[in-house]
């Protein structure tokens, strides 16, 4: 049985929000003034300049509706969103003038096809995605791409959508002969940011025997930063509580995956991998992955997954006792990971430029004796 996560940061196209952006003096001036005004006292003056800097900061409010129709009717263009009643003419009197700001940007065609040989190369039976945008585009990923590359479409693939409503949404894919018995949602946090729920899996292998998969997306927000922490260490700390009851309950097959946005030190992830029994595969002996270029092939940084591997740890495959003693093989494969400096790696020949990166995340991987 071979099981992988692989943060794909999307598949064909990602919400604009998502997109790293670099700042102009401007914008950042801009920014640090809005900031001032919101201090200062409510007056006509202040209050109109930061109105003009909400606009230039696009702060503006906008329609977030997913899907919409748009209709030319006697020579005239209307619109119609999913919560509105009536059809919106385009014209002056109306809040519509012809077009519309397209929340997603496409993915570059050679970045999709690189994130298919990443997953080509491990070839799971099991694969869990992250950030991924929808059923859609999943479909279309499992039946065109990756059969592009001789790699075997997966028979059954699943999509939960999450309440964070950015197409940034998890995946489960199965084949040869692996099936999904049961899902379960849990909701992890009740802050009032937009956070991502746990997807607990029952799967039954070829053989009979069922294993627990929780999947999970912890928050990552780094504006503010001790809000995140927050968030996160209770976010850590339900999944503890659900992995510590599937073993009350007998249950010892057991692995927990997924984008947990913080290195393994960062004390918001103390309850699941300090407070439970739960081990990393990176620490596993049959751990395997090529090593950085040059000095950097013997150096630890902090938060890395291990020695000669100096890419910050951020995605996790967490295996119980039972399931860590008995791996056969592991690694992670990050030659679709564009290095932005140093360390350096090999990466596959193909990719060009970091807009061809298969994703700023590797895909991880265990082989077990089931």
């Amino acid at each position: 049985m071979k099981i992988a996560t692989f943060n794909v940061q999307n598949l064909f196209h990602r919400d604009r929000s998502l997109i790293q952006q670099t700042r102009g003096k401007c914008v950042s001036d801009w920014i640090v003034e809005f900031d001032t005004l919101l201090k200062k006292d409510k007056c006509a003056s202040n209050t109109e300049r930061l109105k003009e800097l909400s606009f230039l900061l696009d702060f503006d409010k906008t329609y977030q509706n997913p899907y919409v129709a748009m209709r030319k009717k006697a020579g005239e263009l209307y619109l119609k969103g999913m919560n509105c009643s009536k059809e919106l003419k385009s014209g002056e009197l109306t809040d519509w003038n012809g077009w519309i700001k397209v929340q997603t940007v496409p993915i570059d065609p050679e970045a999709t096809n690189h994130k298919a040989m990443v997953i080509s190369e491990i070839d799971p039976d099991i694969l869990v995605l992250q950030e991924v945008e929808d059923r859609m585009s999943l479909d279309e990923f499992n039946n065109f791409i990756l059969p592009k590359f001789h790699c075997e479409s997966f028979s059954d693939s699943f999509l939960i959508p999450n309440s964070e409503g950015k197409g940034r949404n998890q995946a489960l894919l199965l084949k040869n002969g692996y099936q999904l018995e049961s899902i379960k949602v849990h909701k992890i946090d009740d802050s009032e940011n937009a956070t991502q729920e746990l997807l607990e899996y029952e799967i039954q292998t070829p053989k009979g025997k069922n294993i627990h998969l929780l999947s999970a997306y912890f928050y990552g927000n780094i504006i503010d930063k001790d809000i995140a922490f927050e968030i996160r260490k209770n976010q850590a700390y339900q999944v503890s509580i659900i992995y510590k009851m599937l073993q009350m309950q007998g249950k010892t097959n057991i692995i927990v995956v997924g984008t947990l946005n913080a290195p393994s030190y960062c004390n918001s992830l103390f309850p699941l991998l300090q407070e439970t029994d739960l081990k990393d595969i990176s620490k596993n002996q049959t751990f395997n992955v090529d090593f950085d270029e040059g000095i950097d092939a013997t150096y630890f940084r902090l938060g890395a997954y291990r020695m000669g591997v100096n890419i910050k740890q951020q995605d996790y495959l967490l295996l119980s006792p039972e399931l860590f003693s008995n791996v056969k093989s592991s690694g992670l494969n990050r030659k679709g990971v564009w290095p932005e400096k140093r360390p350096n790696w090999g990466i596959y020949s193909t990719i060009q430029n970091k807009n061809q990166a298969a994703s700023g995340h590797p895909g991880v991987w265990f082989k077990l004796n089931f």
